[in-house]
């Protein structure tokens, strides 16, 4: 039988960490530390410095998820995700195993310099990884609460880089957003693979699909109601950074409200345009920035 061929002549190492989704995370924390600070892009020269550990830190840590879930996933992914390169045998266990270790260990070393600027910074982290160590050994066969733990690691994103700026509390009303637009989308990631997750007790394959779709709605309609919440607190409605936030959030918005729109039908649409959706939704972060 010929194996799946790599898709888009794409580096194996590269898709097996995921690597738009490491990029997300970094962007995720450089804005996180932005929107803390409110100046813009004009920063000091030592919290840029913070800033870009952060972020890296942050990849680090995705990566290494990434690399995690696909060894801990390898049965099913041969029917949900045949090309992936373990699957494939383009990488090999053990070196995927070396792998997860080192961009974890990586995760914690390159923030070193930082961490008695920024205090947060090595507490957040021991969480994320706690966090994520959880979901893959024990929750990601759960359940909702394995869904609800992924969605808490994308939250912890945003208050990872306000932390950067000594500062993650500002970042609540973002991470409340991207918890409940998460939570969604891995419902979603869950109904369209619920024919290869035999060993796995998802919340799709416990209940069915009609409470996955209802639960799915319900995260997106609080991120929604959530969405104006900066606007009545620290950014100025009137200002300009008010009104691009306000612009973009409602794309976002409109976008996540058309993720869920025709579930359970049309799951791979759906997850396309809410993965789509979180990107415009972190431009819309982005703008807070320059309040």
């Amino acid at each position: 039988m010929a194996r799946p061929r790599p898709s888009g002549g794409v580096h194996p190492a590269l898709r097996l960490v995921r690597f738009g989704n490491t990029l997300v995370s970094f962007a995720g924390v450089l804005v996180g530390g932005l929107v803390a600070r409110g100046t813009g892009v004009g920063v000091p020269a030592s919290f840029t410095w913070t800033i870009l550990l952060a972020a890296l830190s942050s990849a680090f840590v995705t990566a290494g998820g990434n690399v995690l879930n696909d060894l801990l996933d390898l049965g099913s992914d041969r029917v949900n995700h045949p090309d992936r390169p373990l699957v494939t045998g383009a990488i090999t266990v053990p070196t995927a195993r070396r792998l997860a270790a080192g961009l974890l260990v990586a995760s914690a070393a390159v923030i070193l310099p930082v961490a008695l600027a920024a205090p947060w910074l090595p507490v957040l982290l021991a969480v994320a990884i706690a966090a994520l160590l959880s979901y893959e050994f024990r929750f990601k066969r759960l359940g909702l609460s394995g869904n609800a733990l992924v969605a808490f690691l994308t939250a912890l994103v945003f208050l990872y880089g306000g932390a950067a700026a000594n500062a993650p509390l500002v970042l609540l009303p973002f991470a409340g957003m991207a918890f409940a637009a998460t939570l969604s989308r891995e419902l979603i990631k869950d109904m369209e693979d619920a024919a290869g997750d035999l060993d796995r007790r998802t919340f799709p394959r416990i209940r069915g699909f009609i409470w996955a779709t209802r639960i799915a709605q319900l995260a997106v309609a609080a991120a929604l109601v959530l969405s104006p919440l900066p606007l009545v607190t620290f950014v100025r409605a009137n200002s300009a950074a008010g009104i691009i936030y306000l612009a973009l959030v409602l794309a976002a918005d409109a976008l996540f409200l058309a993720s869920v729109a025709r579930l359970p039908s049309e799951l791979h649409r759906a997850q396309t345009v809410s993965k789509g959706a979180m990107t415009v939704a972190l431009l819309a972060f982005l703008a807070a920035a320059f309040r």
